[in-house]
C-alpha cells in the first residue's frame, strides 16, 4: 500500500539523475567518507557445521541495552559496500547497535565455506539473528537488506511470519530483488548489458578462488563460455544447492510467493526506474495487500541509488536514512 516516507520525506531526485542508469552508476561511483562511523568489531559466526560469515559490528556503550540494525547486501557486495557503511554510520549516530553481515564467501570469506551462496539464504540470516540473540542479549532488532539481501530478509519474514522472534522489530528491504526470474529477464535485456557483464565477471572470478580453495569440488572447463548470471546459476548455483536448474531456483529462493504472509512491520522501497529490478514485481495483490508492509516506489532512484537533495538533518543518500527512520519509528525505547 502507498503510505508516507518514513520521516515524511519523499524522494527528489538530483535533477541531473532522472534516469535510473544514471542514478545506479552515480551512486556505485559516488566518493563518500564516513568520518562518524566507529570502528568495527570482527566477528566469525558459524551459520552451519561447515560455514562461517564475518560481521562487521559497530556496537555503542551498554550495547545489550541499545536497540541493533543488522543489514545484508547485495549480490557480490559485502560490508563494505558504501550503502552499507553510510546506512550503518547513520544507525549508529541514532543510537543503534550498526552490524554489517557478509553473505557467505563475501568480504574475504571464500576460506570459511566450501559452498557458493544463493539469493534465498534467509537460513544464514537467522542463524546470525540466533548468535546475536544468545551472545548479546539483545533486546530489539531490526533488519534492513538491500538488493539481493533484501529478497533475503523478506524471505525470512515471511518464513517467520506471526512466528518471528520477539526482539525483532522491524524489516526494511531497499532495492530488493525479490522476484528472481524477472530480474534475471531484465538483466538479459540489451539495455542493461553492463551489469549483466559486471555480475557474471564478478561471479565467474569468486568461482575461480574457490577452485583454487576447494579444487575437488569446483571445476572450471567451460566458464569462459557463461555470458550471464542465468547461465552461471544453472550451471552452479542451483545445482549446488539442491534446486536443479536456474528455473527452479529463482522459483523457490524468491521471496516475492510468500509476502503475504510477511507479519513484521516492513518497509520495502524500490523505483520505478530500477534498471534491473523490475516494478511490476511490487504490483503483487500478496504484497500491496499486506497491512504489515510500508511500500514506496518513487517514480526514480535506480538500483539502491535514491541519491537526492540534501534535506535539513538528511544527507542526499535518502534511502539509507528512511532505513534509519523506518527502524527508529519502530523501536521500542
Amino acid at each position: 500500500m502507498t503510505k508516507p516516507a518514513p520521516g515524511s520525506k519523499n524522494f527528489e531526485p538530483l535533477s541531473l539523475l532522472r534516469s535510473g542508469h544514471l542514478m545506479t552508476l552515480a551512486a556505485t561511483f559516488w566518493p563518500r567518507r564516513f568520518p562518524k562511523l566507529v570502528p568495527a568489531e570482527t566477528r566469525l559466526v558459524a551459520v552451519d557445521p561447515e560455514t562461517r560469515v564475518r560481521l562487521d559490528c559497530h556496537w555503542q556503550p551498554q550495547r545489550a541495552a541499545r536497540p541493533t540494525l543488522l543489514q545484508v547486501h547485495g549480490l557480490e557486495g559485502s560490508s563494505a559496500s558504501h550503502y552499507m557503511l553510510g546506512t550503518a554510520e547513520k544507525a549508529w549516530r541514532a543510537g543503534f547497535n550498526a552490524l554489517r553481515m557478509n553473505v557467505r564467501n563475501c568480504g574475504g570469506t571464500e576460506h570459511l565455506t566450501p559452498t557458493l551462496y544463493h539469493s534465498g539464504l534467509s537460513a544464514d540470516v537467522a542463524a546470525v539473528i540466533k548468535h546475536l540473540l544468545m551472545a548479546e542479549d539483545l533486546s530489539e532488532l531490526h533488519l534492513a537488506g538491500f538488493s539481493m539481501g533484501g529478497n533475503q530478509v523478506l524471505k525470512l519474514a515471511a518464513e517467520w511470519g506471526r512466528a518471528a522472534p520477539a526482539q525483532v522489530a522491524s524489516v526494511s528491504a531497499i532495492s530488493p530483488s525479490l522476484d528472481l526470474r524477472r530480474c534475471a529477464d531484465a538483466l538479459e535485456r540489451p539495455g542493461n548489458w553492463l551489469y549483466q557483464w559486471h555480475f557474471t565477471s564478478s561471479l565467474k572470478s569468486r568461482l575461480r578462488r574457490k577452485a583454487r580453495l576447494f579444487p575437488q569440488l569446483y571445476h572450471t572447463d567451460g566458464l569462459g563460455k557463461i555470458r550471464t548470471v542465468r547461465q552461471f546459476d544453472d550451471r552452479y548455483t542451483a545445482p549446488q544447492f539442491g534446486f536443479g536448474t536456474a528455473a527452479n531456483y529463482y522459483a523457490q529462493a524468491s521471496a516475492l510467493p510468500h509476502s503475504g504472509r510477511i507479519a513484521l512491520p516492513t518497509l520495502i522501497v524500490a523505483a520505478e526506474d530500477d534498471p534491473f529490478i523490475p516494478i511490476t514485481s511490487f504490483r503483487e495483490p500478496a504484497l500491496v495487500a499486506n497491512p504489515h508492509i510500508t511500500l514506496l516506489t518513487p517514480a526514480h532512484g535506480g538500483h539502491v541509488g535514491f541519491l537526492g537533495r540534501r534535506t535539513p538533518g538528511e544527507d542526499r543518500f535518502w534511502a539509507e536514512n528512511r532505513v534509519v527512520a523506518f527502524s527508529r519509528e519502530h523501536s521500542r525505547r
